[in-house]
C-alpha cells in the first residue's frame, strides 16, 4: 500500500482488490450486518455499550478476513475514512447482488 490515494473513487478499486477473496467479503458482510443491527439496537435502547459492540463486531470479522483469509493488512490503518465508506459501498453492492 505504497500509493497515496487522494479520493474515494481512486481508493475504491484498491479496496476491492484487497477484498477479492469471497470468504473475506463474506466475513465483512457478516460483521457489517452485525454492526448495523447493533446501531439499530442502540437507537431503540440508547444503551451506549451497544455502540462499542457495533465497532467490535464490525472490525472483528473484517480483521479475521484480512489476517487469516486474504492475508493482507486492513486499509483501515492508513485510510480509515475511505475504508469505512468503501465498506458500506461494498456492503450495498453485495446486498443488491452487484458483488457476490
Amino acid at each position: 500500500m505504497d500509493k497515496e490515494y487522494k479520493s474515494l473513487s481512486e481508493f475504491f478499486p484498491f479496496y476491492m482488490q484487497e477484498h477479492s477473496h469471497p470468504v473475506n467479503r463474506a466475513l465483512h458482510f457478516i460483521g457489517t450486518s452485525l454492526a448495523l443491527g447493533c446501531i439499530l439496537s442502540f437507537f431503540a435502547t440508547f444503551k451506549f455499550y451497544i455502540l462499542v459492540l457495533a465497532l467490535v463486531s464490525g472490525y472483528f470479522f473484517a480483521w479475521i478476513g484480512h489476517f487469516f483469509i486474504q492475508k493482507n493488512r486492513p486499509a483501515t490503518f492508513k485510510y480509515p475514512f475511505y475504508s469505512f465508506v468503501s465498506d458500506w459501498i461494498m456492503y450495498a453492492k453485495m446486498l443488491t447482488g452487484k458483488i457476490k
